[in-house]
């Protein structure tokens, strides 16, 4: 008999007739039903009868393995294959594709490190199939370098190669080289599918590169992966984070299918257009199909209620989430209600909730709270508050930038100077604000500091007349928010010349009449540059959309969609 072993957690004991139902299958068809349990979600049968077995071969191990992994207890996937490994059972590329997505799902590089070494020993290591599982647990655990090394390693590519590194570099942050790598797959030719176009259209939505995306919008629909569900989620965040909120609409409704990906997707869409009342009412409909919200469901309400000013709302659904729903929220949904009661004032609430929460606070929740102290010019709160971010991680440099801008904002510069004193001397870095925009499939870019542009002083020619006729018009540069000690009219100069105006005055310059610009930005929209776009685009006659990095802003005669609540 094979000693039993104990791999999932404890759980209520198995129901009799269930267990008797799939012993007396086994006894009937075999020792490979036994399966079949673990792949309709019984897993707890799966272990019982796994541990019963007087005999096991590689097909039964390798079930087990993958009904671990398939349930996210990868731990005990990994324990298991190593059991495997030491009673003399030698991996097949099944068992490794397996054990290698459960490392991925720990972003261990370590364990994945220990099954590459194996399935090397086991000859493997040319393998078309376990090559890209290598990659893409090196990719997923944040080892981008090694994961390329392995498909470059191979001697020849599939697709599947391919979009394990297109999604590799997407996971990663790298969207520009999803591009071009998305364009070396076609030279080479290689038809993609309904998963490349999810990673390259992912890549689009965060660079916000409109014309690109639609480009291949129009290559999903003919390779006839339009109508996939996951294509068309990524399709509508791209329409959205690109400005184009109608069209994620159209996308949405013209579906054949739908699942709580689909519609999360949308939810999200609206919310980070500021359209409270659309993702209420879609959050209705889908109680009334009986559709089961999930995690990222909630994360999207949360998000939409504390940009929109819902803050009773939010509490609301954070209640149901937990009662109805019997979810349990993560730190990014306690960051959502976090941002919402510091942005309504209360901060106080907002702090108990962070050191009241059952999960452990982490830095980006506790800068929440700390922009929330900047809005509300709570000195003290901020600085006690700065103290906890920086035991957390001493260079955050968004933190310094905060404080900095909290006492500049009263004026205190001696404690503006010890910050950035402090800065210096930690070799901590401020980011830049930039600003960009396409225009005939090329972004241009912006920022302050940058004069490289080579239609720079075309640019600054224009912005000059263009604030005169703005100053004519009322608009009166806020020098308050400037947060340098410098004298009025270099913070008059300053506040002109933010990356968003200059963006905004290019595409004037270079766009027709009644085209709508998009703007995106990496920053939060300072106060000064809402009012003047709110100024240009009743000037102009023009609908300008800025998305900076809270939300994004629609400008039309005068008027921002955000109802100056950001």
């Amino acid at each position: 008999m094979v000693r039993p072993i104990s791999l999932l957690p404890s759980a209520p004991i198995l129901h009799r007739n269930r267990l008797n139902f799939w012993r007396e299958a086994a006894s009937f068809f075999g020792h490979y039903i036994w399966v079949f349990p673990g792949q309709l979600g019984d897993l707890e049968s799966a272990q019982k009868l796994f541990d019963e077995m007087s005999e096991r071969n590689i097909a039964t191990w390798n079930a087990m393995i993958t009904g671990l992994t398939q349930f996210e207890f990868n731990e005990q996937a990994l324990s298991l294959f190593r059991e495997m490994y030491g009673l003399g059972f030698l991996p097949d590329e099944f068992t490794l594709g397996s054990v290698l997505r459960g490392c991925a799902g720990l972003r261990s590089i370590r364990a994945g490190q220990e099954v590459h070494a194996c399935l090397m020993k086991c000859g493997f290591e040319l393998n078309l199939v376990v090559g890209s599982s290598v990659a893409h647990m090196y990719m997923k655990s944040g080892s981008l370098s090694d994961g390329e090394k392995v498909i470059k390693s191979m001697p020849t590519r599939n697709v599947v190669a391919w979009n394990t590194l297109i999604a590799g570099k997407a996971q990663n942050g790298c969207s520009e080289e999803v591009l071009n790598q998305y364009n070396m797959m076609k030279m080479a030719g290689f038809r993609p599918d309904k998963i490349t176009f999810v990673s390259v259209i992912s890549a689009c939505s965060e660079l916000a590169t409109l014309g690109q995306g639609q480009q291949i919008h129009a290559e999903a629909i003919k390779a006839g992966a339009g109508s996939v569900v996951a294509v068309i989620s990524s399709l509508i965040s791209m329409y959205s984070r690109s400005g184009c909120l109608d069209d994620s609409v159209k996308a949405f409704l013209d579906r054949e299918d739908a699942d709580v990906v689909l519609w999360s997707a949308m939810i999200a869409a609206y919310g980070f257009h500021g359209r409270g009342e659309e993702v209420i009412e879609l959050f209705h409909q889908m109680e009334e199909l009986k559709m089961e919200a999930n995690e990222v469901t909630f994360l999207s309400l949360l998000y939409a209620c504390s940009h929109c000013g819902l803050k009773e709302k939010g509490t609301e659904y954070l209640d149901l989430m937990v009662k109805k729903y019997k979810l349990k929220p993560r730190i990014e949904h306690y960051t959502c209600v976090v941002d919402l009661l510091g942005r309504a004032g209360r901060l106080e609430e907002a702090e108990a909730t962070i050191r009241s929460m059952p999960v452990k606070a982490d830095g980006i929740i506790w800068k929440t709270l700390l922009s929330a102290c900047k809005i509300h010019k709570k000195a003290e709160m901020a600085k006690r508050i700065s103290e906890d971010i920086l035991k957390l991680d001493p260079l955050d440099a968004a933190s310094y930038v905060l404080l900095s801008n909290i006492h500049a904002s009263a004026r205190n510069w001696p404690d503006v100077s010890e910050i950035r004193k402090a800065m210096r001397d930690r070799q901590v870095r401020k980011e830049p604000g930039i600003s960009w925009l396409e225009l005939k499939s090329t972004v241009h870019q912006f920022n302050m500091s940058d004069k490289s542009h080579p239609k720079y002083l075309e640019i600054e020619l224009y912005l000059k007349e263009l604030m005169a006729e703005m100053k004519l018009q009322g608009y009166v540069p806020d020098i308050g928010s400037v947060l340098h000690d410098m004298d009025n009219e270099e913070k008059e100069y300053n506040l002109a010349h933010h990356s968003e105006k200059l963006a905004i005055a290019f595409a004037l310059m270079n766009t027709p009449e009644s085209a709508p610009i998009r703007v995106m930005k990496n920053l939060r929209v300072c106060s000064d540059c809402h009012d003047a776009i709110k100024c240009i685009s009743k000037i102009r006659n023009r609908e300008i959309i800025v998305r900076d990095a809270s939300r994004f802003h629609h400008f039309r005669d005068g008027e921002c969609s955000c109802g100056n609540y950001w």
